[in-house]
């Protein structure tokens, strides 16, 4: 099976046109099915938009004829009204802008926290193999970079390139109309090579931000890495080496921005020369018609003020095309995060898992992330309900692969998994989830208080119910002498623990979900000897009352287990009680034998 991957963070080669997936894939958020009131929302926002913009064309229409009429002393009235309409029609203008800017706030503030909500719960129903194989902050950032792109290509769509299209179009059609094809041919001429060129110039400085983009993720995923890994970096003293390393990535992205800086420069240069060139030759052409008694003094102010009402937005189109193109992208690789399918999934319609007594069987398991890597082989055993069954062997054995398979983490390469006779792969699985607490040995916690992460195990707990869970853990009396006690923060990933006190918080967690199948994968192995014993009382009365399976490293920790297989390469080479075990004078009583003698154990 191949393992899915990340959508590319770079941009595509350069095209002059626009990638529109990205459009295809925001589509649905702003036209929504079954919610007529958002649909209304933006019929309303694009009608005042396009009121907006016939309101301002007309305005230097109204400043020509002012003009015309102030010449005449004999028509005092007729300027004040047309100074009245000339000021009304701006305000106007203005107020139909300022609602659109309020109907698509609401309009893109919906769509971006609806398409967050999605691509996050998405991200949550992956499978575990996804995560594992992703690269550290990528997520975050294709996700931050994709909701804040549906906000710039709303803006800059709805308030820069498609507003400037409608005034150019209805600009060109009144020049055409009132001053002839000449100044209308000039104009659009003028317009098109003012958009050719900037389109091209835009795609060629591009490649800058497409090198601006990889290097910036390149410092982020330094920065994060170091961060994450801050104690490794103070174990060797590497403070110097990550700062180079990050200088390096930061160095990088300075000669990319560099590169971007100048090269707006040519691109306003050329836009310049475009934009000037156009004004000259159609004043000029105006200016002769008015000495030629053709146009009137208000017709050149008027072809003057559209002239400018025209190329003043466009100074901006490069950069709007450019955003609008990146925020296309961007939303595009967000987006396609939706379409990584799952490796683990639910067949239709699936059955829950219907819970009787807690029989686990693992009947000819075989499994393998990689098909020339086998990591399980014929692995078979049942554990009776209530049972307690202990894993034991070398790393690399397959011990918490085991524990993965029956959560379904993964599904099997052959082989089946039954809960009271139900293969779980048939069955769904937050169902089987349920049933199951784990507690791993990597301990992770989340950057909140000691009572969050206890409550994490069930997010309606009640404060007793955490304080007894607590109790149980071993844990109660550390956190009492806390300062804030429950309220204590626990710091990033539980920094502000010691290794035994995060261990002991996932205890009290897993023990707060009450599950009905426990899986201890070496849970007291952070512990001090005082501490694990007592732990160790508390699980092995959990163990009578639970289905349970214990992953060891301490044999002494798995003694009164009904059932110990010792994992080498994959395979169960020894199965049996304890006493079983160490009669058998294998690996088990060999490994005994080391430990007994560290620890001064008696069989």
């Amino acid at each position: 099976m191949t393992a899915p991957t990340l959508p590319s963070a770079e941009l595509p080669k350069p095209s002059i046109t626009l990638n529109l997936r990205g459009f295809f894939y925001l589509w649905p958020y702003l036209w929504p099915k079954g919610l007529p009131k958002a649909k209304f929302r933006l019929i309303v926002a694009l009608v005042a938009m396009m009121l907006s913009k016939i309101t301002v064309i007309a305005t230097p229409l109204f400043f020509k004829y002012i003009i015309d009429d102030l010449k005449n002393p004999s028509l005092i009235a007729i300027p004040f009204f047309l100074i009245l309409a000339y000021a009304g029609a701006r305000l106007f203008s203005g107020l139909l802008n300022e609602a659109r800017d309020c109907i698509f706030a609401y309009i893109a503030e919906r769509a971006m926290g609806e398409a967050g909500r999605n691509v996050f719960n998405h991200l949550h129903h992956l499978s575990l193999r996804f995560h594992l194989e992703r690269k550290t902050g990528s997520l975050t950032q294709i996700i931050q970079r994709g909701i804040k792109s549906i906000e710039e290509f709303m803006q800059f769509t709805t308030f820069s390139l498609l507003p400037t299209l409608i005034e150019m179009t209805l600009v060109v059609g009144i020049f055409f109309y009132l001053y002839g094809p000449v100044i209308a041919g000039v104009a659009t001429f003028a317009l098109m090579a003012y958009i050719l060129s900037t389109l091209k110039i835009t795609e060629w400085r591009i490649k800058f931000m497409k090198d601006m983009n990889a290097n910036d993720a390149t410092a982020a995923g330094k920065a994060i890495d170091s961060l994450i890994n801050f104690e490794t970096v103070k174990y060797f003293n590497n403070e110097a080496h990550e700062s180079k390393r990050y200088e390096a990535a930061l160095l990088a992205y300075e000669k990319a921005a560099i590169k971007s800086k100048m090269s707006l420069s040519v691109l306003n240069t050329v836009q310049n020369i475009i934009t000037s060139s156009a004004l000259f030759g159609v004043l000029f052409y105006a200016g002769v018609h008015f000495y030629n008694h053709h146009f009137s003094l208000g017709d050149f102010v008027a072809i003057n003020a559209y002239l400018l009402q025209l190329f003043i937005p466009l100074y901006m189109i490069g950069f709007a095309y450019r955003q609008t193109r990146l925020a296309l992208i961007n939303m595009e690789q967000m987006f396609e995060l939706l379409d990584v399918d799952s490796d683990v999934k639910d067949l239709p319609n699936a059955p829950a898992l219907d819970f009787k007594k807690g029989e686990i069987s693992f009947e000819n398991v075989n499994f393998n992330y990689q098909p020339e890597r086998p990591i399980l082989k014929n692995i078979s055993f049942t554990v009776p309900p209530k049972g307690t069954l202990a894993l034991v062997g070398g790393s690399g054995g397959g011990k918490s692969t085991i524990a993965k398979l029956l959560y379904r983490f993964y599904d099997t390469s052959s082989g089946r998994i039954l809960i009271d006779g139900q293969d779980i792969r048939i069955c769904q699985q937050q169902g089987v989830r349920q049933l199951i607490g784990v507690v791993p040995q990597d301990t992770v916690l989340f950057n909140d208080t000691i009572a969050y992460n206890i409550g994490y195990g069930k997010p309606n707990a009640t404060e007793d119910e955490i304080i007894e869970a607590a109790k149980k853990a071993q844990i109660h009396k550390f956190v009492q002498s806390l300062p804030d006690g429950y309220n204590t923060m626990v710091g990033e990933r539980g920094l502000k623990l010691s290794g035994g006190e995060k261990q002991r918080v996932a205890i009290a967690r897993t023990l707060l979900k009450n599950p009905k199948i426990f899986i201890f994968d070496e849970a007291t192995s952070a512990l001090d000897s005082h501490t694990e014993k007592a732990i160790q009382k508390q699980l092995e009365g959990l163990s009578k009352n639970h289905t349970t399976i214990m992953i060891a490293h301490r044999l002494s920790t798995i003694t009164h287990a009904d059932q110990i297989l010792v994992l080498d390469q994959g395979e169960i080479v020894e199965r049996g009680t304890h006493k079983e075990l160490l009669a058998q004078k294998g690996l088990y009583a060999t490994l005994w034998e080391k430990q007994a003698t560290v620890d001064g154990e008696t069989a």
